[in-house]
């Protein structure tokens, strides 16, 4: 395996990560009367993980570039005709 790919991957997971907890921690305390604790912190962390690696792998896999080059080619011919 590429170690640039793997590093960059690692990279965009752990930001993924954290703002995945700072978000998470930020609707708790927003929507919730409860207290910010380490116990709490790490269930959000805990739930953040499986999004952020999914997120990693899906952004890795999909080009999304060529699916809205797709997407606007085919609504283009639609409302040219």
């Amino acid at each position: 395996m590429n170690y640039k790919r793997l590093e960059v991957f690692l990279e965009f997971l752990v930001f993924g990560i954290l703002i995945g907890t700072v978000e998470d921690l930020i609707a708790i305390s927003l929507t919730t009367e409860a207290e910010i604790t380490w116990d709490v912190v790490k269930i959000v962390v805990l739930v953040a993980i499986p999004f952020a690696f999914l997120g990693e792998v899906l952004v890795d896999k999909i080009d999304f570039v060529e699916i809205f080059e797709k997407l606007f080619k085919k609504t283009s011919k639609k409302s040219d005709k």
